[in-house]
């Protein structure tokens, strides 16, 4: 039974980082944090999935977690999946349960490169998501796979028709257009100009941007004078 899989988590708990943990996320409950380390949790995760036991299997279907770290340790064994429809299968199970940004960023699955022909519209589908985290993720798979070699400027305006209240929402859109500025300049600075996205999250990427050592000195120069009050 997947209980096997919460002993090996309870064994590599750390009470230290479990209180580091609470501090960065908050909204989660302080005694649902084991404090594993995310090198540990991952590294477990690469061994249950070389395996893929009934044990492994057993916990993707026990939904929802308790702990935290039951959480981290589902999204790094989903993003180990090889087979690209298996692993939207198991995603879009697990999304919905997702309630925190630390879970959700961690979250990089290994077929998705190969596969970005098809990862465009599930990121589409996933932005549209009214579910904070679902559509945080959807902002960061489109921005992990497509401000490179398949960035197209239609796909800039996904984020920016985003409409909401939620803050870990638009902390995604602030970072997904902090980094098109450091990726894609031209085509994003219009979104800057024009005033394409709602005052906080314009402002925030341009703080974000200027933050960043990708943004040249004369573009975080140019970037302060836009900044809007």
């Amino acid at each position: 039974m997947s209980e096997v899989i919460i002993e090996e988590l309870k064994k590599l708990q750390d009470s230290e980082n479990a209180l580091f943990q609470q501090k960065l996320t908050p909204g989660v409950d302080a005694d649902r944090f084991l404090g594993v380390r995310v090198p540990d949790c991952r590294k477990l995760a690469k061994t249950l999935m070389k395996e893929y036991t009934d044990d492994s299997k057993a916990f993707f279907k026990q939904l929802p977690h308790y702990y935290f770290d039951e959480n981290m340790l589902h999204g790094l064994m989903i993003a180990e999946i090889k087979d690209y429809d298996e692993c939207i299968k198991e995603l879009e199970l697990f999304l919905p349960y997702i309630d925190n940004w630390a879970v959700c960023d961690s979250i990089s699955p290994v077929s998705f490169k190969r596969n970005r022909a098809k990862l465009i519209y599930k990121c589409q589908e996933w932005i549209s998501s009214e579910h904070t985290y679902t559509c945080r993720f959807g902002m960061l798979m489109l921005m992990k796979h497509f401000l490179d070699e398949d960035f197209k400027e239609d796909y800039l305006k996904l984020p920016a028709d985003v409409v909401s209240d939620e803050y870990y929402v638009n902390m995604m859109r602030a970072w997904y257009y902090a980094t098109a500025l450091a990726k894609q300049w031209d085509a994003t600075i219009p979104y800057i100009i024009n005033q394409e996205l709602d005052v906080w999250t314009h402002n925030k990427t341009i703080q974000k941007a200027i933050e960043s050592y990708r943004i040249t000195t004369e573009q975080k120069a140019y970037l302060k004078g836009l900044k809007r009050s």
